[in-house]
């Protein structure tokens, strides 16, 4: 029985603060380590109130790297074509908005059930559902994917700047307990969701200042003498004629 058995190979379970990627930030600085922190925490806590500037911010720098990469392989003006296609993606931004949200919905929906099911099949439906549901649910995704960043990013900084100013082997012990620290990122990201609720803007609050000021503008003009008056109903004996 055991020779007719087929050998199943055992898929590692991915993990969401990842090894490789400590391994590779050793030559960052601890100021830059500390910026990136910050950063993680903002998109983590003010994700959908600024979420305009963080779209154009991402395609920017995005489109402006890969112009970097696209010049410097072409032999040509790197920094014009940087430049040009950093500007380009920035007046771009905020109209592929939505199927940014489409794309991001369908590789976050992938990453977490790839991350709780490593031997799912059928990807490319969980992919498609998560695109239409980030479509559907463009606020509520905006929200989760702008928590699952900066928990991501703020995490990395984290054990980063933890493994630089002691004798902590981080890379070891994420790599130890990858299970914990995914779930550690799913829990942290819905507490990130709530955070970005409670930071939004309350809308009810506009709309009764643009009210008031409505109302002020309306007794103004009524209490204003019309312009196209004549001058002698200015006269005190003829005001009430």
């Amino acid at each position: 029985m055991l020779r007719n058995a087929k050998f199943i190979p055992r898929i590692k379970p991915m993990q969401l603060i990842a090894p490789d990627i400590l391994m590779e930030a050793k030559g960052l600085s601890i100021g830059a380590a500390f910026f990136t922190l910050l950063v993680g925490f903002l998109l983590w806590a003010f994700g959908w109130r600024w979420h305009r500037f963080w779209v154009v911010f991402g395609i920017t720098t995005a489109a402006g790297v890969l112009g970097l990469s696209a010049g410097k392989a072409a032999g040509g003006q790197v920094l014009v074509i940087g430049v040009l296609l950093a500007f380009a993606g920035g007046v771009m931004a905020l109209e592929i908005a939505k199927l940014l949200a489409f794309v991001a919905g369908g590789v976050g929906a992938w990453i977490a059930v790839q991350s709780v099911l490593p031997h799912a099949q059928e990807m490319w439906a969980v992919f498609l559902a998560g695109g239409l549901f980030g479509v559907i649910l463009y606020r509520l995704w905006t929200m989760m994917l702008a928590s699952f960043a900066g928990v991501l990013i703020s995490w990395h900084a984290a054990f980063f700047i933890a493994q630089s100013l002691g004798t902590y082997d981080a890379v070891k012990w994420v790599s130890d307990h990858g299970t914990a620290l995914n779930g550690g990122v799913i829990v942290a990201t819905l507490l990130g969701i709530g955070m970005q609720v409670l930071t939004t803007e309350k809308p009810v609050a506009k709309s009764e200042e643009k009210k008031s000021k409505k109302d002020d503008k309306h007794d103004d003009h009524h209490h204003e003498e019309p312009a196209s008056a004549p001058w002698w109903h200015k006269l005190p004996g003829l005001k009430a004629a």
